[in-house]
């Protein structure tokens, strides 16, 4: 006998297929733009890019941590999509199943619930503003630099001057937060 329950089951595991089926499709066609060969593989150096162009937002070590994952044994410079996929999908879901509400005040919590997803503009905005101790409403290129050199996924030359040649206000090198953000925002497309 088919109760409601079950019908909702059913219909619940058919969205759970459709859901990984796109995903697959989804992912397919990002490493295939990179397949240069049709050989189903992709230099390694593209993986993160691949990643990303699917709205994830892995950081520089979480994609460490992937390649490491999907990595031959013999390296050679390629990695397969054979591999490659049912390792992002994993990852995407494992994402997708993160609790919807994290506590703010915990930052294992927060880490946990955005991983390789976009961070939203609210936590964007508790980051900048814990870091304008005077609340300024914005941060000096002294600030900033000393920030993003000295501390966690630290920036080479290069990104802090194109860091500050899209944030930075020409005249006085501060970068006005408030206005940055919307700049940064990555909207979520995988769901």
């Amino acid at each position: 006998m088919v109760t409601e329950n079950n019908m909702a089951t059913g219909d619940d595991a058919k969205d759970a297929e459709n859901l990984v089926a796109d995903l697959e499709k989804k992912i397919f066609e990002a490493f295939d733009v990179f397949d240069h060969e049709s050989n189903g593989t992709a230099d390694f150096r593209e993986v993160g890019t691949i990643i990303r162009s699917l709205g994830c937002c892995p950081t520089e070590s979480e994609l460490s941590d992937f390649l490491k994952e999907i990595d031959e044994e013999e390296p050679t410079g390629y990695i397969r999509y054979e591999k490659f996929k049912p390792t992002l999908v994993r990852m995407i879901l494992e994402r997708r199943a993160t609790f919807s509400e994290p506590d703010i005040s915990k930052s294992s919590d927060l880490l946990q619930h955005f991983r390789y997803k976009p961070t939203p503009e609210y936590i964007l905005l508790l980051a900048f503003q814990r870091l304008d101790s005077d609340n300024k409403g914005y941060l000096t290129k002294d600030e900033i630099t000393k920030f993003l050199t000295e501390e966690g996924e630290v920036f080479n030359q290069d990104e802090l001057a194109e860091l500050f040649s899209a944030a930075a206000d020409p005249e006085t090198g501060n970068i006005s937060y408030k206005d940055f953000i919307p700049q940064m925002v990555v909207e979520d497309s995988l769901y």
